[in-house]
């Protein structure tokens, strides 16, 4: 991540702060070595939905930054629940999505209990109610998972058919629509390197938005990403991959009209003649892909159902889940049941290897 872009982060960040209690902000700088600027500022949006919650619910009457410490003291766990419930049928978040926010405020609860203290070395909180509250269950069977991804990812030669549709076979599809196909003209070599990067590497969005021109070894096919909790690591990538990468790279700077100082690997096209080349954002990656997803007869396909399918076709095909959750950068054991050290010369075998054809393997 730019130095711009974390900078942008941490503003909205201590905006959202200024509405909090003085703890929460406490919390936040004690966790700033830790976690990443956006980590941080999803703790922020999680902490004011449930303090206006308790305001909502007439728990609290004042000025929502200076709800007092003994309020969350008092708290019972039937109250807890209740934000829970809300969480739920009032807002219709999903199971996972309320187990994280729970996370959050067990982790808030936790510091206020355990670890801070006042100047008479007594902890802010001496009972801690979300340490009594459970995580929904959301355990389900491989065999459950695998049908509800069934239909939603690339398979077999759909991985490169997308691909190719993108390169070419979009603008063909949509060739009486001359603003649809200079369009297509003006960015197909820039999606088409998106595309097949994720395709090829399994990349996360927020990785693939934040690379920068230097973060790409041509000599190694490796992308330098900042991985969630802030840790630097090298991710292999396919050889398909560079070449579209290279073929874009040729156009970049002219195309877009890029100005020396933007390092920014994905460049969104120049709007008005005025305009100025920036780095493509999530949002601008996330419509692309769902353009070219319905076109092909797959809408239900996504950024992270690509970063799923490469999962998918890497297993089926190396059947390494150590590598496989280094390259995929997972950090729960749970998540890809690592269970071994990874070696990298291994790991970059192993990605070259999926553009290998069938019959070298």
């Amino acid at each position: 991540m730019t130095n711009h872009s974390k900078q942008q982060l941490y503003s909205k960040l201590q905006t959202m702060l200024k509405e909090l209690p003085w703890y929460v902000e406490e919390f936040i700088n004690h966790k700033k070595r830790k976690l990443s600027a956006a980590s941080l500022l999803n703790y922020a949006h999680d902490y004011k939905i449930f303090f206006d919650w308790l305001v909502a619910e007439d728990f609290y009457s004042g000025e929502l930054k200076d709800l007092p410490l003994e309020l969350l003291e008092s708290l019972t766990v039937q109250e807890a629940e209740r934000f829970l419930t809300f969480l739920q049928y009032q807002l219709n978040n999903k199971e996972v999505t309320i187990n994280r926010k729970l996370s959050a405020l067990k982790s808030l609860f936790n510091y206020l209990q355990n670890i801070a203290e006042t100047r008479d070395l007594q902890p802010y909180l001496k009972r801690n109610v979300m340490a009594k509250i459970e995580f929904n269950d959301i355990k389900e069977s491989m065999e459950t998972t695998a049908n509800k991804m069934e239909g939603k990812i690339l398979i077999g030669d759909e991985y490169e058919r997308f691909r190719q549709f993108i390169a070419y076979d979009y603008g063909e599809l949509f060739k009486d629509n001359k603003k649809l196909v200079n369009f297509h003209l003006l960015n197909r070599e820039r999606d088409t390197a998106i595309v097949s990067l994720i395709l090829g590497s399994g990349l996360r969005l927020s990785e693939v938005v934040n690379l920068d021109l230097g973060d790409i070894d041509h000599s190694k096919f490796t992308a330098r990403v900042i991985r969630k909790g802030n840790k630097e690591q090298y991710v292999y990538f396919s050889k398909q991959a560079m070449d579209d990468l290279n073929e874009y790279l040729q156009i970049r700077s002219e195309r877009y009209h890029v100005e020396k100082s933007n390092k920014a690997l994905f460049i969104a096209a120049v709007m008005g003649p005025k305009g100025t080349s920036k780095r493509l954002t999530a949002r601008a990656i996330e419509k692309l892909i769902e353009k070219y997803a319905k076109a092909f007869g797959k809408p239900s396909l996504s950024v992270h159902k690509l970063r799923h399918s490469f999962a998918t076709r890497y297993h089926n095909e190396i059947n390494d889940v150590p590598k496989l959750r280094r390259q995929l950068g997972h950090s729960s054991i749970q998540t890809t049941m690592i269970y071994t050290h990874i070696n990298n010369d291994d790991l970059k075998n192993a990605v070259d290897k999926m553009d290998m054809p069938k019959d070298d393997l």
